[in-house]
């Protein structure tokens, strides 16, 4: 038996389940793909996008990178958030991070080595910023989870700067970013308060998604 058996042999199961629920889904499928929603989150592998949102094949466009991290230089992320906006015509852009995530722990203690390193420097950055905000959290993984928050802020900013976005607000595309935080310990993702649907709203509701988290303390407004 090789390797890789028992996966092709849950990938034949999952094929079966889909088809018997709908024969011509993946006839369907395989003509053309229509979803409405570009997610941009954690390659964690603890963080599966379309089971979170219960979206099958089809519905949701992903980009995931260590930290969900939106780099301006980034031509992976920049060609994915290209082809989703200008081709596919999402109508909304989900910037997700999660609580514990093990990249935004390494830049918030310097932990990283090697090329992570250099890529953590961004998520670092963040730290940087918010370095005041930070430094009122007490307890380590508290200072984690609420680095996880603002680099989903700072990311979604990244989102609204970048010019793919900027040209289709400008030609009237109806685009909205938002911000999200996913729980591993419940599996519900909290909203932070981010749905930025034009280039004069980014700054405003960028600020007050920053006081919010600020007077609140860490995860307090997560669902039950």
């Amino acid at each position: 038996m090789g390797q890789l058996d028992s996966l092709l042999e849950k990938n034949r199961e999952w094929a079966d389940a889909i088809k018997e629920e709908d024969p011509t889904f993946f006839q369907k499928l395989s003509e053309q793909q229509a979803p409405e929603y570009l997610w941009i989150g954690c390659a964690d592998s603890r963080v599966p996008a379309n089971q979170i949102v219960n979206l099958m094949p089809g519905e949701l466009f992903v980009h995931r990178n260590v930290a969900n991290v939106v780099v301006h230089t980034d031509f992976n992320c920049l060609s994915v958030l290209q082809f989703a906006i200008d081709v596919l015509k999402v109508k909304h852009v989900l910037v997700v991070g999660h609580y514990g995530c093990g990249g935004v722990k390494a830049a918030l203690n310097n932990e990283g080595f090697g090329l992570i390193a250099n890529w953590l420097r961004h998520v670092q950055d963040v730290r940087d910023k918010y370095l005041d905000v930070l430094e009122d959290v007490s307890a380590e993984q508290d200072r984690v989870d609420r680095l996880c928050e603002l680099n989903v802020v700072e990311q979604v900013n990244h989102v609204c700067q970048n010019n793919i976005v900027q040209e289709a607000w400008k030609r009237g595309q109806k685009l909205t970013v938002h911000g999200f935080v996913y729980d591993l310990k419940d599996g519900l993702l909290r909203d932070m308060g981010l749905h930025i649907g034009s280039d004069g709203d980014k700054d405003e509701i960028r600020q007050s998604s920053v006081e919010a988290l600020v007077s609140r303390p860490v995860r307090s407004g997560r669902q039950k």
